[in-house]
């Protein structure tokens, strides 16, 4: 078992493989415990394919595809942010319809472009082990900045969550902390990208938040809870890439479902098991 658990370290590609997949895990546990608190996970989903077009750009032009979703992502999350003011639409309805503008685009702009699968897989379905230094390095000073940012907007972003006519009237800037979610949660995407994809991020970012909901009532023991679920599943998955020669970012991802699953079954007062004990003792 220790020889199992440290052999991958004795490769440059596996250290930086699992180093990006811990620092994706624990930021998106930070960052997507906000979404979920929100009920907003379609904005999650949608800016992860609204990086597409941004990408599709960095490739026809040669430019790095990581900057160009990056650049796509935020462009779309503050659109997202500028038009769901008008409470006349519904933020999802918002989101549906940036996300069908912007993967459409995407598809318009490859089409220009004869020859893009093979740089196109990487990011539709990650390359963690095909990481470079600088990309750990980008990752790691992110990453940190996010964690950062979310620590100093913590009480300001869960008022706007809670009770945003009460966060006005105390004179919160309820756009500007829309605004910053959404950025956050672009940026908490293109640093994941390559650990499992542009198709299964949302899954790092929503599930393991999801997961630690289940397992507490409280807020700050839920933002502890969600990076450890979500940094421990990239290892594991990880681990498991190394063991059976399998698709890491795959793995990574039903891990952390397998996790949430569990969770939704045996969660000591949330869980089905629980709640079905419960009804029976009402019953009795």
């Amino acid at each position: 078992m220790i020889e199992f658990l440290t052999a991958p370290w004795d490769f440059a590609f596996w250290q930086r493989a699992f180093l990006v997949a811990a620092m994706s895990g624990v930021v998106c546990g930070v960052i997507g415990s906000h979404v979920v608190l929100r009920g907003m996970a379609f904005i999650g989903d949608a800016v992860s394919h609204a990086v597409f077009p941004g990408v599709a750009v960095a490739f026809v032009f040669g430019f790095d595809l990581v900057v160009g979703g990056a650049v796509a992502g935020v462009i779309t999350a503050v659109l997202v942010a500028v038009l769901a003011q008008n409470r006349r639409l519904k933020e999802d309805s918002v989101i549906g319809i940036l996300f069908a503008a912007a993967f459409g685009l995407g598809i318009v702009i490859l089409s220009t472009a004869p020859g893009y699968s093979g740089s196109l897989e990487s990011f539709l379905f990650g390359s963690i082990l095909g990481i470079s230094d600088q990309d750990v390095t980008n990752v790691a000073v992110i990453g940190a900045l996010l964690l950062l940012v979310a620590v100093l907007l913590h009480k300001h972003l869960v008022a706007a969550t809670l009770d945003r006519e009460l966060a006005r009237s105390v004179g919160l800037p309820v756009f500007a902390l829309d605004i910053a979610l959404y950025v956050m949660v672009t940026l908490a995407i293109v640093i994941s990208l390559q650990a499992v994809g542009n198709i299964l991020v949302l899954a790092l970012l929503i599930t393991p938040a999801g997961t630690a909901r289940l397992l507490t009532d409280r807020l700050g023991v839920m933002m502890v809870l969600a990076p450890i679920i979500g940094g421990v599943s990239c290892l594991v998955g990880l681990y498991l890439s190394y063991a059976f020669d399998l698709a890491a970012g795959g793995l990574i991802v039903l891990v952390v479902t397998g996790v949430f699953v569990l969770v939704w079954f045996f969660a000591p007062k949330h869980g089905l098991v629980a709640r079905m004990r419960a009804r029976q003792a009402q019953l009795v």
